[in-house]
């Protein structure tokens, strides 16, 4: 029952919500920034719906020692489907999600994508690959959040053991010295990849660690800057298993 909940949800918000986003087209000729915080604004509720329906119960660790007056990088493991909707309800300043490139496919949701700076990354491009990286140190120079899974793709093994990080998704970070902020989160398969097809109650926790700013860093420190967030975000996962 809740799977068909969550996908009725889905589908009303992309076919009702369509004459807003002409509108926010129109807007965003003359505000960007203010289409921008609309379309998170209508995106965010839909994902809370959503995950009312699917029975989620979340807890949220950090988020007030997150930078509200910069743009930061998010760098988060990556366990579920879930995890996007999880991350956009919680998230305290205007983000765009890098996603895989297939995403840019889906007609009418990749739309809404764009309007909120999301990026779609060709994992085996390396020349696009840098493109998309370029385009987000551009967003970031601008004001935006990014939020990056460095593990490329979703980590079906143990919850506290993490993919290596592909290094040259921090790059947006160390060429702009915004602040890194590692994510963990936490049972977020629970949700759905656990027992497809159903969607199943579960409690999910995403936790926000403190602010990391490369430019801070000595040149060693720097050289293993994607372990050294891999490693946090593991010790933080293995904290708040406790908390389920």
């Amino acid at each position: 029952m809740r799977i068909v909940l969550v996908a009725l949800t889905i589908v009303l918000f992309l076919i009702l919500f369509l004459p807003a986003y002409f509108v926010l087209w129109i807007v965003g000729k003359f505000n960007v920034r203010a289409k921008t915080a609309a379309s998170q604004a209508l995106v965010r509720n839909a994902f809370r719906a959503c995950l009312f329906c699917a029975g989620t119960k979340i807890t949220v660790l950090g988020r007030d020692g997150v930078p509200r007056n910069e743009a930061v990088l998010y760098a988060a493991n990556h366990r579920g489907l879930a995890d996007i909707p999880v991350g956009y309800i919680t998230l305290p300043t205007l983000t765009g999600f890098v996603s895989k490139k297939e995403i840019r496919k889906i007609p009418v949701f990749s739309w809404w994508m764009k309007n909120l700076h999301c990026l779609f990354l060709d994992r085996d491009n390396m020349k696009e690959g840098l493109k998309t990286i370029m385009q987000g140190i551009e967003y970031m120079k601008s004001g935006y959040s990014m939020f990056i899974m460095p593990e490329g793709t979703r980590n079906r093994g143990e919850e506290t053991e993490l993919l290596p990080f592909k290094e040259g998704s921090l790059k947006m970070a160390e060429k702009t010295g915004c602040a890194i902020i590692p994510v963990a989160i936490s049972n977020t398969a629970a949700v759905f990849e656990q027992h497809i097809p159903w969607v199943k109650r579960a409690h999910v926790i995403i936790h926000y660690g403190e602010p990391v700013y490369p430019d801070s860093l000595s040149k060693e420190d720097k050289k293993r800057l994607g372990a050294s967030v891999r490693e946090t975000i593991i010790q933080m996962l293995k904290e708040d298993r406790t908390l389920l």
